[in-house]
Protein backbone atom coordinates (compact mmCIF):
# COMPACT_ATOMS: atom_id res chain seq x y z
CA UNK A 1 0.00 0.00 0.00
CA UNK A 2 1.71 3.13 -0.92
CA UNK A 3 1.51 5.98 1.65
CA UNK A 4 -0.83 8.75 0.94
CA UNK A 5 0.56 12.32 0.87
CA UNK A 6 -2.17 13.30 3.36
CA UNK A 7 -1.54 10.32 5.98
CA UNK A 8 0.95 13.05 7.27
CA UNK A 9 -1.54 15.46 7.40
CA UNK A 10 -2.77 16.50 11.21
CA UNK A 11 0.01 15.37 12.67
CA UNK A 12 1.52 16.96 15.60
CA UNK A 13 4.93 18.16 15.16
CA UNK A 14 7.65 15.56 16.26
CA UNK A 15 9.10 17.01 19.98
CA UNK A 16 12.54 14.91 20.07
CA UNK A 17 15.13 14.53 22.75
CA UNK A 18 18.41 13.20 22.12
CA UNK A 19 20.03 10.95 24.92
CA UNK A 20 23.55 10.22 23.55
CA UNK A 21 25.25 7.25 25.15
CA UNK A 22 29.01 6.59 25.17
CA UNK A 23 28.93 3.55 22.68
CA UNK A 24 26.72 0.13 21.54
CA UNK A 25 27.97 -1.87 24.60
CA UNK A 26 26.51 0.87 27.24
CA UNK A 27 22.89 1.57 25.58
CA UNK A 28 21.08 -1.60 26.83
CA UNK A 29 22.66 -1.09 30.41
CA UNK A 30 21.16 2.96 29.71
CA UNK A 31 17.91 1.44 27.85
CA UNK A 32 17.04 -1.61 30.87
CA UNK A 33 17.39 1.14 33.42
CA UNK A 34 14.76 3.23 31.56
CA UNK A 35 12.36 0.75 31.00
CA UNK A 36 12.54 -0.56 35.29
CA UNK A 37 12.04 2.98 36.28
CA UNK A 38 9.38 3.58 34.06
CA UNK A 39 7.98 0.31 35.03
CA UNK A 40 7.75 1.52 38.64
CA UNK A 41 5.98 4.92 38.00
CA UNK A 42 3.25 3.12 36.51
CA UNK A 43 3.26 0.31 38.76
CA UNK A 44 3.27 2.62 41.71
CA UNK A 45 0.46 5.41 39.75
CA UNK A 46 -1.62 2.80 38.32
CA UNK A 47 -0.78 -0.72 39.51
CA UNK A 48 -0.09 -2.51 35.99
CA UNK A 49 2.91 -1.51 33.16
CA UNK A 50 1.60 -1.30 29.67
CA UNK A 51 4.99 -2.06 27.59
CA UNK A 52 5.20 -1.85 23.90
CA UNK A 53 8.54 -3.80 22.72
CA UNK A 54 10.11 -3.68 19.62
CA UNK A 55 12.18 -6.32 17.28
CA UNK A 56 15.69 -6.09 16.21
CA UNK A 57 19.30 -6.47 16.67
CA UNK A 58 19.53 -3.45 19.52
CA UNK A 59 16.59 -4.43 21.60
CA UNK A 60 17.44 -8.01 22.16
CA UNK A 61 20.47 -6.73 24.28
CA UNK A 62 18.42 -4.73 26.19
CA UNK A 63 15.83 -7.85 26.55
CA UNK A 64 18.82 -9.89 27.94
CA UNK A 65 19.72 -7.16 30.40
CA UNK A 66 15.78 -7.32 31.82
CA UNK A 67 16.55 -10.95 32.60
CA UNK A 68 18.56 -9.93 35.77
CA UNK A 69 16.71 -6.90 37.14
CA UNK A 70 14.17 -6.66 39.91
CA UNK A 71 10.30 -5.82 39.39
CA UNK A 72 6.76 -6.72 40.46
CA UNK A 73 6.51 -8.96 37.21
CA UNK A 74 2.95 -9.86 37.81
CA UNK A 75 1.68 -6.54 36.99
CA UNK A 76 3.89 -6.33 33.59
CA UNK A 77 1.72 -6.48 30.20
CA UNK A 78 3.59 -7.00 27.57
CA UNK A 79 2.12 -5.72 23.72
CA UNK A 80 4.72 -5.91 20.61
CA UNK A 81 5.41 -3.38 18.01
CA UNK A 82 4.70 -4.74 14.74
CA UNK A 83 5.56 -8.50 13.76
CA UNK A 84 5.93 -10.45 10.60
CA UNK A 85 3.68 -12.98 9.46
CA UNK A 86 5.52 -16.71 10.09
CA UNK A 87 5.01 -19.29 12.37
CA UNK A 88 4.70 -18.70 15.77
CA UNK A 89 7.97 -20.20 16.88
CA UNK A 90 9.92 -18.88 14.06
CA UNK A 91 12.87 -17.31 15.36
CA UNK A 92 12.69 -14.43 12.62
CA UNK A 93 9.11 -13.32 15.14
CA UNK A 94 9.71 -10.34 17.45
CA UNK A 95 7.64 -12.32 19.93
CA UNK A 96 9.82 -15.09 19.30
CA UNK A 97 13.32 -13.45 19.95
CA UNK A 98 11.42 -11.41 23.08
CA UNK A 99 10.49 -15.01 24.90
CA UNK A 100 14.42 -16.59 24.11
CA UNK A 101 16.24 -13.17 25.56
CA UNK A 102 13.77 -12.31 28.49
CA UNK A 103 10.21 -12.89 28.91
CA UNK A 104 11.00 -17.00 29.16
CA UNK A 105 13.00 -16.73 31.41
CA UNK A 106 11.08 -14.26 34.31
CA UNK A 107 8.29 -15.03 35.72
CA UNK A 108 5.60 -13.22 33.43
CA UNK A 109 2.71 -15.39 32.93
CA UNK A 110 1.32 -16.23 29.19
CA UNK A 111 -1.64 -14.64 29.38
CA UNK A 112 -0.01 -11.23 30.07
CA UNK A 113 2.24 -11.57 26.58
CA UNK A 114 0.06 -10.68 23.88
CA UNK A 115 1.85 -11.56 20.79
CA UNK A 116 0.77 -10.40 16.99
CA UNK A 117 -1.14 -13.36 15.90
CA UNK A 118 1.10 -12.92 12.07
CA UNK A 119 0.86 -16.97 11.31
CA UNK A 120 -3.12 -15.92 10.67
CA UNK A 121 -1.54 -13.63 7.57
CA UNK A 122 -2.15 -9.55 7.45
CA UNK A 123 -5.15 -8.78 7.59
CA UNK A 124 -6.49 -11.42 9.97
CA UNK A 125 -3.43 -10.77 12.39
CA UNK A 126 -3.97 -6.84 12.04
CA UNK A 127 -8.34 -7.38 12.82
CA UNK A 128 -7.52 -9.70 15.82
CA UNK A 129 -4.86 -7.14 16.98
CA UNK A 130 -7.06 -4.11 16.61
CA UNK A 131 -9.71 -6.07 18.79
CA UNK A 132 -7.42 -6.55 21.92
CA UNK A 133 -6.08 -3.17 21.76
CA UNK A 134 -9.57 -1.83 22.21
CA UNK A 135 -9.41 -2.85 25.96
CA UNK A 136 -6.12 -0.78 26.01
CA UNK A 137 -5.57 2.61 26.87
CA UNK A 138 -3.08 4.38 26.59
CA UNK A 139 0.40 2.47 26.63
CA UNK A 140 3.02 3.27 29.81
CA UNK A 141 6.19 3.14 27.34
CA UNK A 142 6.70 1.94 23.60
CA UNK A 143 10.09 0.74 22.39
CA UNK A 144 10.83 1.46 19.20
CA UNK A 145 13.90 0.65 16.80
CA UNK A 146 15.62 2.95 13.59
CA UNK A 147 16.38 0.99 10.11
CA UNK A 148 18.76 1.81 7.84
CA UNK A 149 16.04 3.58 5.70
CA UNK A 150 14.49 5.50 8.29
CA UNK A 151 11.75 3.03 9.26
CA UNK A 152 10.16 2.30 12.37
CA UNK A 153 8.09 -1.23 14.01
CA UNK A 154 7.00 -2.07 10.37
CA UNK A 155 6.38 1.72 9.25
CA UNK A 156 8.27 2.12 5.90
CA UNK A 157 9.50 5.23 3.47
CA UNK A 158 6.75 5.48 0.63
CA UNK A 159 3.82 3.09 2.93
CA UNK A 160 1.18 4.36 4.50
CA UNK A 161 2.10 5.06 8.21
CA UNK A 162 -1.57 5.79 9.73
CA UNK A 163 -0.10 8.98 11.35
CA UNK A 164 -3.29 11.30 10.38
CA UNK A 165 -6.64 11.52 12.56
CA UNK A 166 -9.29 8.82 12.77
CA UNK A 167 -6.43 6.14 11.44
CA UNK A 168 -6.60 2.43 12.62
CA UNK A 169 -4.68 0.91 15.37
CA UNK A 170 -2.97 -1.90 13.52
CA UNK A 171 -1.88 -1.53 9.55
CA UNK A 172 -1.54 -4.71 7.41
CA UNK A 173 1.67 -4.89 5.63
CA UNK A 174 1.72 -6.98 2.00
CA UNK A 175 4.82 -5.48 0.29
CA UNK A 176 7.63 -4.75 3.18
CA UNK A 177 10.99 -4.11 1.42
CA UNK A 178 12.46 -6.61 3.51
CA UNK A 179 11.02 -10.16 3.44
CA UNK A 180 8.88 -11.54 4.66
CA UNK A 181 6.58 -9.19 2.31
CA UNK A 182 3.82 -9.55 4.44
CA UNK A 183 3.87 -8.06 8.33
CA UNK A 184 1.68 -6.26 10.63
CA UNK A 185 1.93 -3.31 12.21
CA UNK A 186 0.65 -0.74 14.96
CA UNK A 187 0.29 2.94 13.41
CA UNK A 188 1.91 5.77 13.77
CA UNK A 189 -1.38 7.34 15.35
CA UNK A 190 -1.54 3.97 18.30
CA UNK A 191 2.11 4.21 18.61
CA UNK A 192 2.06 7.19 19.71
CA UNK A 193 -0.57 6.73 22.63
CA UNK A 194 1.91 6.57 25.47
CA UNK A 195 3.05 8.01 28.40
CA UNK A 196 6.89 7.73 26.79
CA UNK A 197 8.27 6.85 23.55
CA UNK A 198 11.60 5.64 23.24
CA UNK A 199 13.75 4.80 20.67
CA UNK A 200 17.25 2.64 20.46
CA UNK A 201 19.56 3.33 17.72
CA UNK A 202 23.04 2.14 17.52
CA UNK A 203 25.20 0.66 14.77
CA UNK A 204 26.76 2.69 12.09
CA UNK A 205 24.44 1.61 9.65
CA UNK A 206 22.05 3.68 11.28
CA UNK A 207 24.21 7.13 10.98
CA UNK A 208 22.43 8.45 7.70
CA UNK A 209 19.00 7.79 9.08
CA UNK A 210 20.02 9.62 12.53
CA UNK A 211 21.24 12.32 10.29
CA UNK A 212 18.15 12.72 8.34
CA UNK A 213 15.97 12.46 10.92
CA UNK A 214 17.71 15.52 12.70
CA UNK A 215 17.30 17.44 9.34
CA UNK A 216 14.03 17.04 9.74
CA UNK A 217 13.12 14.92 6.58
CA UNK A 218 10.07 12.86 6.44
CA UNK A 219 10.89 9.41 7.82
CA UNK A 220 8.67 7.37 9.22
CA UNK A 221 9.99 8.00 12.58
CA UNK A 222 9.40 11.50 12.80
CA UNK A 223 5.73 10.30 12.42
CA UNK A 224 5.34 8.91 16.33
CA UNK A 225 4.17 12.33 17.40
CA UNK A 226 3.02 11.80 21.37
CA UNK A 227 2.33 14.62 23.62
CA UNK A 228 5.11 14.18 25.58
CA UNK A 229 7.33 13.77 22.77
CA UNK A 230 10.01 10.95 22.10
CA UNK A 231 13.38 10.27 23.71
CA UNK A 232 16.46 8.59 21.69
CA UNK A 233 18.67 7.09 23.14
CA UNK A 234 21.51 7.37 20.62
CA UNK A 235 25.16 5.65 20.40
CA UNK A 236 26.81 9.30 20.72
CA UNK A 237 29.36 8.27 17.26
CA UNK A 238 25.91 8.74 15.41
CA UNK A 239 25.27 12.01 16.32
CA UNK A 240 27.91 13.36 13.63
CA UNK A 241 26.87 13.60 9.55
CA UNK A 242 28.30 10.43 7.71
CA UNK A 243 31.38 11.22 6.01
CA UNK A 244 31.00 12.42 1.95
Amino acid sequence: MTRQDESMTGAAPQACRWHPVADQQALPDVASETIVACAARAIEQRGRFDIVLAGGNTPRAVYERLRDVSSDWSRWRIYFGDERCLPPLDPARNSRMAGDAWLDRVPIRRSQVHAIPGELGAVHAADEYADLLRSVGTFDLVLLGLGEDGHTASLFPDHEWGSAPGSPDTLAVFDAPKPPAQRVSLSAARLARSRQVVFLVSGEAKRRAVTAWRAGQDIPARAIAPAAGVDVLVESALLSPPAA
